[in-house]
């Protein structure tokens, strides 16, 4: 991870990467999770995503994950909600945001997800991945595939990814190919492809982009006790 940079992307306002709705591939594909009401869902690197609001107004508690603290504190403001915070004991990098949203307890943690355990974030029943994966550089990723399933312990995930000829563009956003996404999950999961679909990346119509929408499912041997 790199703080300044996305420090610096938040302060100048470029941030491309936050959608002023929820994402419709959510919406058509949540369901699929197969999550009862009141479970938790864990989004990495969430930024002030509008996803997160969506999901505790369909019932859900937010477990959100993200490195720079004003996007934290502008998803509360934006949402008209007045948090609780709490500093980590054992770790002054780390803070906790609480607060209720549509009746659900939403949880946004500014911290570099590598410093978080599974004791951090508690039980996760899901894991929605709009924007982690791709945000990370190629010599991180598997660093971070195996972080989420250690926080996680193995929940079903949704997961978008993006694919389209690197060398045309530098990332983040950054390509992933669907081997590379089975070379990070298939050991773990059965990886279900639900759509893949022609796309526009930072309004770049040359470039050929494809988003790929996945179902991430635990394999019976690592299924949750």
């Amino acid at each position: 991870m790199n703080p300044e940079f996305w420090q610096s992307r938040w302060q100048e306002g470029r941030i491309g990467f936050h959608k002023s709705e929820v994402n419709p591939l959510l919406k058509a594909y949540f369901s699929t999770l197969n999550v009862a009401k009141g479970g938790r869902i864990l989004v990495p690197l969430s930024g002030k995503s509008l996803d997160m609001a969506w999901l505790t107004q369909q019932g859900y508690e937010v477990i959100g994950i993200e490195l720079v603290e004003s996007a934290v504190e502008e998803f509360f403001a934006e949402q008209g909600i007045t948090p609780t915070v709490t500093q980590a004991s054992n770790n002054a990098d780390i803070k906790r945001y609480q607060g209720q949203l549509s009746g659900q307890t939403i949880e946004l943690w500014v911290a570099d997800i590598f410093a978080l355990t599974s004791e951090d974030v508690s039980q996760i029943d899901a894991v929605y991945d709009r924007a982690a994966l791709i945000a990370l550089p190629p010599d991180t990723r598997p660093k971070y595939c195996e972080h989420i399933l250690d926080i996680s312990d193995n929940a079903p995930q949704l997961l978008v990814t993006i694919h389209y000829d690197q060398s045309q563009k530098d990332g983040p956003p950054f390509s992933v190919s669907p081997e590379q996404v089975r070379q990070y999950y298939s050991d773990t999961y059965q990886l279900t492809e639900l759509e893949d679909n022609p796309s526009i990346l930072n309004a770049n119509a040359a470039l050929s982009v494809t988003e790929h929408v996945w179902l991430l499912t635990p394999n019976a041997d690592n299924n949750n006790p």
